[in-house]
């Protein structure tokens, strides 16, 4: 019986955790902002750092909710230019190819230098992930709903460079963070493994 209130607890600790981080990754969502030398389209926030949070804290489902929460919030109070959410799919999508390599690797690892590896890992997959979704998916359904020229040419001179800074950016920041809550994050991660 006491384990099963410990469950509990810990469950409802989640849900509340993952929605506040959901929260954060929203508003953080809202403070993007483009990079000079790249197409006006193509905007950096930091929304997936609460993500890979959640997620090594409460596992990848947990990351997974966050990068979908965050998304329907931003649709729901910016909506899209295509009616569509086309682009709060592919933020969707590139979030989670970033988070859960990123996971993965530092699972095993448990370490900083794991992290490092991890975020390296995460960065250079959603890099050529996301551009490899733009060439097929992403592009060419703007330029079905939006009547844009075909943009494919733009993946490999602006998407691929973009994401990998992208990338950097955010582990840069990210690393600054976990080297002060990497106690705390093993420690929630054991409490939740208990």
């Amino acid at each position: 019986m006491k384990k099963m209130k410990k469950t509990k607890k810990i469950s409802v600790k989640a849900y509340v955790s993952i929605g506040m981080l959901s929260s954060i990754a929203y508003l953080l969502m809202l403070l993007n902002f483009p990079l000079p030398l790249f197409p006006n389209f193509l905007f950096v926030d930091f929304s997936d750092i609460p993500a890979l949070i959640a997620t090594l804290i409460f596992g990848p489902i947990a990351g997974i909710l966050v990068e979908f929460f965050k998304n329907v919030l931003n649709y729901i109070a910016t909506g899209s230019p295509t009616g569509i959410p086309v682009g709060h799919i592919a933020n969707f999508l590139a979030g989670i190819v970033f988070i859960l390599p990123t996971y993965f690797v530092y699972n095993k690892l448990k370490t900083k230098k794991g992290m490092t590896i991890g975020l390296i890992a995460g960065t250079v997959i959603m890099a050529v992930v996301m551009s490899i979704l733009n060439y097929f998916i992403i592009l060419p359904a703007y330029t079905v709903l939006m009547g844009f020229p075909d943009m494919r040419n733009l993946v490999v001179p602006a998407i691929l460079p973009f994401n990998i800074l992208k990338g950097v950016m955010m582990s840069f920041i990210f690393m600054l963070l976990f080297i002060k809550m990497q106690t705390w994050i093993n420690k929630f991660s054991a409490i939740k493994s208990a």
